[in-house]
């Protein structure tokens, strides 16, 4: 008797993992169609006609578009992930419920909790793949792509800025009531920049107490071995409290203990897209050096969407499952407009989310995680009022 009931567990066991293996080979011919859609559409509309249209108007050659073409593709692998694992959870379930084999699956005793598993199994996966190409592959990519066209259509530009090299520091100073007043303490400014010494510097250093200095330099450069500036042929004028001159210094060279982030501000600085998270938190702790408090929230956002964007693929993955298993006939056209409404509010959440974390309205976490925790509250919701059925 023990024997009989230990082998009626095992063979339980075994139709789950029968069920689980077959499941996962009919989601993934839906999942590669949904992609090879959704990749074409995007594509199309991000990136193949303004690529044509500077063939055709800026004379760039076929061959560099061609590359550029292949380098975008990371990008829009990564926003394609999430839609192909809905569009392929739902036709996959929408088909097997039309069928009436989830019916049968439920009659024998197997829940739609466990019907749905294997969708957010394989949404996981794809989840993974999705953070390490948007990781290590789309900003490499992303650009590589624009220095590419930088210099197929001008190139006599350089990757970084030549003229009016501007960066302040700013810093918090409690004031007697209490108060924190947020006021300039440090401002460099080159005329210009060869790529590796700036000429027509201005310094403007109030952050010692008591002690204000300018500085005025024919040239200056990074010294990278020490971590210091060596400015040449220039002068320092000592400013007294009073705001009279307490000294005037000249020199031929003269070494300055200050960051070296005028020298990142002046070099090509990389958009979001071209930063992975650990990119985005040096540029982080340059801005945050800076005081630029609406760059500094702005790069907080993006660096907790970096994080959270992965799983859209769970979410839809849930969804999109969900969605498939309540009792109906849903045809590929149906999906595919179920799929795009929701894909459309997804990115319409994200975009406002988004903004409302740049105005600091919203923590970066929340404005990042936002549309994930709202559509896993959908998904479940739909995932319970499916099972009570």
């Amino acid at each position: 008797m023990a024997k009989s009931k230990s082998f009626h567990n095992l063979s339980s066991l075994l139709s789950l993992s029968i069920m689980d293996r077959y499941l996962a080979t009919e989601l993934i011919p839906p999942f590669l169609f949904s992609f090879g859609i959704f990749a074409s559409l995007v594509f199309t509309a991000d990136s193949l006609y303004e690529l044509l249209r500077k063939v055709v108007q800026a004379g760039l050659p076929l061959e560099i578009a061609l590359k550029v073409f292949l380098l975008k593709l990371p990008r829009v692998i990564v926003y394609v992930f999430p839609m192909s694992t809905l569009l392929a959870t739902l036709m996959t379930y929408s088909r097997l419920s039309a069928e009436s084999e989830l019916i049968a699956l439920r009659s024998c005793g197997v829940s739609v909790y466990r019907m749905v598993l294997a969708a957010v199994v394989m949404s996981f996966l794809v989840a993974g793949i999705t953070f390490v190409v948007s990781e290590q592959i789309a900003p490499a990519a992303n650009y590589e792509a624009s220095v590419t066209l930088d210099r197929a259509l001008k190139s006599d530009k350089p990757t970084f800025k030549q003229e009016n090299i501007f960066y302040p520091e700013y810093q918090n100073v409690k004031q007697p009531d209490g108060s924190k007043e947020r006021i300039l303490t440090r401002l460099f400014y080159a005329d210009k920049f060869d790529g590796k010494r700036m000429k027509g510097l201005t310094l403007i250093d109030r952050s010692q107490e008591g002690l204000n200095q300018i500085v005025v330099a024919e040239s200056g450069e990074w010294n990278g071995s020490q971590s210091v500036w060596d400015f040449y042929n220039g002068t320092i004028y000592l400013v007294a409290p009073d705001r009279s001159y307490r000294n005037i210094a000249r020199f031929k060279h003269q070494q300055l203990q200050l960051p070296r982030t005028p020298l990142d501000v002046a070099n090509r600085s990389r958009d979001f897209e071209e930063m992975n998270i650990a990119q985005s938190l040096e540029q982080l702790e340059i801005e945050s050096i800076s005081g630029n408090e609406q760059k500094v929230r702005q790069l907080r956002v993006r660096i907790q969407q970096k994080i959270a964007f992965p799983f859209a693929c769970v979410v839809c993955g849930l969804v999109g499952a969900t969605v498939g298993t309540i009792p109906q006939r849903t045809g590929r056209a149906a999906s595919f407009g179920i799929s795009l409404a929701v894909i459309f509010t997804y990115y319409t959440t994200l975009q406002v989310a988004r903004t409302l974390g740049d105005t600091g309205f919203l923590s970066p976490f929340v404005a990042a995680w936002l549309p994930n925790f709202l559509g896993l509250a959908l998904g479940l919701f739909l995932l319970v009022r499916t099972a009570r059925r």
